[in-house]
């Protein structure tokens, strides 16, 4: 362990605590419909939407047809992602020529992206197409996203409204969660990570001659788009099905930091969220303390336990003490770029949030995300 390391980590800490007030307090103005919240010309796109919807954006709902509506909105999404991966070779955007998915594998994705899984068991660039990503998998991690974020307020306004029969309104919360929340910080995201490198194109893949003289398919295609949100969501996987640990989706060590911020940015909010709706901020406060009390023991422990030496390489006489010309600890399996630190971080934040991404890192990491 090191001073740069554990700076890395105290940077990360303070800057996701920083965060929470202000986008807490945000989240509270959205979901009890102040229309103090910036978006005006959102604001009207979401009118239309109701009216086009037919729904009464003032009427709320009982407990139980709000759990109807989760269930039954997560079914056509889950029905509608399977068909478009089942008539992939039918649809646009696929230069490719990829035929179409598995029965058995487009079941699993399916189920795995309307429920947020973070579960994906096939080759992203070789499976599927420009079009099954953007409107399928991107589309459904919006969707999943913004169910979760709905269902976590409707439990909050039951702790807040004790003796009311109503939770709110799933169509109006899930309307807003994606409007107001989730479409402005991808937005952002995603020419931040373009900016940093990661690809965004509908073009085929890029067939080059590499300096060797060998001939080399480098797949590419809308990565920055389905990575932010992808992030922010804490649904896994990405354009390539290797998650972070593939350069074109975090190309560099500022890329890295940004996206573990997106991975915990809506859940540490989210307590802030709880205590304003509770009228007792200091609730949300206790709870962001006790996730931040967890999570520092679990990056600690990580991070101490891969910055030791390999006792492989010890035992083949490969110095890797710290402070020696091959200073670094462990570095067996870890991403060059980012170090011991940046991938211990990575597998700890990946790993609270139960969103199943990584970034390269050793045996002990990698049973921890369960991805690499």
């Amino acid at each position: 362990m090191t001073f740069r390391g554990l700076l890395q980590i105290l940077l990360f800490a303070v800057l996701m605590m920083a965060s929470a007030r202000p986008l807490g307090g945000y989240l509270e103005r959205v979901f009890a419909g102040d229309r103090r919240v910036p978006g005006a010309p959102l604001g009207s796109f979401e009118s239309a939407l109701y009216r086009l919807a037919g729904i009464d954006r003032t009427a709320e709902q009982t407990w139980f047809a709000y759990a109807v509506a989760v269930l039954t909105f997560n079914l056509v999404g889950f029905v509608l992602l399977y068909a478009l991966q089942r008539l992939q070779p039918l649809l646009p955007l696929n230069p490719q020529q990829l035929g179409p998915v598995a029965p058995d594998l487009a079941l699993n994705t399916s189920v795995s992206f309307a429920t947020n899984t973070s579960w994906q068991s096939y080759a992203g660039e070789s499976t599927l197409a420009a079009f099954t990503q953007m409107a399928g998998i991107t589309v459904q991690s919006f969707l999943s996203a913004a169910t979760g974020i709905a269902v976590a307020i409707a439990l909050v306004r039951g702790f807040a409204r004790q003796g009311s029969g109503t939770i709110g309104n799933f169509w109006v919360d899930l309307t807003r969660a994606i409007l107001y929340v989730l479409l402005p910080i991808t937005v952002v995201s995603s020419l931040f990570f373009v900016w940093q490198g990661a690809p965004q194109t509908l073009a085929g893949y890029a067939d080059v001659t590499t300096l060797g003289g060998a001939r080399q398919i480098i797949a590419r295609g809308p990565v920055a788009s389905q990575l932010a949100i992808k992030m922010l969501s804490s649904d896994g996987g990405g354009f390539f099905n290797a998650n972070s640990a593939h350069p074109f989706e975090n190309p560099t060590p500022l890329t890295n930091l940004v996206e573990m911020m997106l991975i915990f940015l809506i859940g540490v909010a989210l307590t802030n969220t709880f205590g304003r709706m509770v009228r007792d901020e200091r609730q949300g406060w206790a709870l962001l303390a006790t996730m931040a009390v967890l999570f520092a023991a679990g990056v600690i422990m990580i991070y101490a336990a891969e910055a030791q030496p390999s006792p492989f390489f010890t035992a083949l006489g490969v110095d890797q003490t710290p402070g020696t010309v091959q200073a670094g600890g462990n570095m067996e399996g870890k991403e060059v770029r980012f170090g011991i630190a940046g991938s211990s971080l990575f597998a700890a934040v990946t790993t609270d949030s139960s969103s199943g991404r990584s970034t390269p890192c050793t045996t002990a990491s990698c049973r921890s995300a369960a991805r690499c």
